[in-house]
This record gives structure tokens, C-alpha cells and sequence, in this order.
């Protein structure tokens, strides 16, 4: 499960991350994105909270509708608010990350969670799923960049 989660962060988290900040752009928008990185530290841990607090509901939701016979229905919703709360989690993580970095117990949880997701694409990086994974990307890139 934590090699797919590492797996996800590495492939998901910054394209969805500058998509948002492609969004975030928008000029309604841009004065959002002003306030979330003049935050002070417990300011941004608070703000962390928000995605989480906001997507629960829906996920019990997504449950209950999935405990009712509609299956399909409740896994997209997961699906879509897991892709959904990485993105937000994503950009608000690059907009806050220097006020996060203030606080020694973040500084310290990052470094060491750095190195051991290194360690672990490392590994990941090496075997021969990946770098089949990487060939076939790269075919479909190509073969969608012809059209």
C-alpha cells in the first residue's frame, strides 16, 4: 500500500498540483493563492485540515451509496474526491510549504520522509515494472502528441 501511495504522489501529485496552479491563475482566484502563502505556520497546518474535513462527508456518502447496491457510483465518487483532495493538497502543500518549513517538527517529519520515499522509488526505479511502465508512457505520449 505505501508503494502505491509513493507510486501515486509520484505520478499524480504534480500534474494535478499544475493543473491547479494553471487554475489558480484565473483572476478571481490569483488573491486566494495570495492569502494561503501569507498564512503563518499553524495557519497552513490548520488549512491541511480543510481537504479532509470537506471530503469525509462525501466518502461516507460514497459508502453508504455503495451499502445500497450502487457500487460503481460510490467508487467513482472515492475515486474522483481522492484525485480531487490530492490536487488541493498538492498546490496548497507548494503554497505553504515555506511557513511549514518553519516549524521543526514538519522540517524534520519532511527530511525524513524525503529520504525514505527516495529509497523507495530507488528501488521502485530499478525493476523491470517500471521501467515497462515507463516505455509504454512514453509510447502513448508519443502516439497522443501524432493526433
Amino acid at each position: 500500500m505505501l508503494a502505491l501511495l509513493i507510486l501515486f504522489e509520484e505520478w499524480g501529485w504534480v500534474p494535478l498540483q499544475q493543473l491547479l496552479a494553471r487554475i489558480g491563475r484565473w483572476p478571481g482566484l490569483r488573491w486566494i493563492e495570495g492569502w494561503v502563502r501569507s498564512l503563518p505556520p499553524w495557519g497552513a497546518v490548520g488549512l491541511f485540515a480543510l481537504p479532509t474535513a470537506l471530503l469525509l462527508p462525501v466518502k461516507l456518502l460514497a459508502l453508504w451509496a455503495m451499502g445500497h447496491g450502487h457500487v460503481v457510483l460510490g467508487l467513482a465518487v472515492i475515486a474522483l474526491a481522492k484525485v480531487g483532495g490530492t490536487a488541493v493538497v498538492a498546490r496548497l502543500f507548494t503554497l505553504t510549504q515555506p511557513a511549514l518549513m518553519q516549524l521543526r517538527w514538519f522540517a524534520w517529519t519532511m527530511a525524513h520522509w524525503m529520504r525514505f520515499k527516495n529509497a523507495v522509488l530507488e528501488r521502485a526505479h530499478a525493476t523491470w515494472a517500471w521501467r515497462m511502465a515507463r516505455v509504454l508512457r512514453r509510447h502513448w505520449v508519443q502516439r497522443w502528441r501524432r493526433r
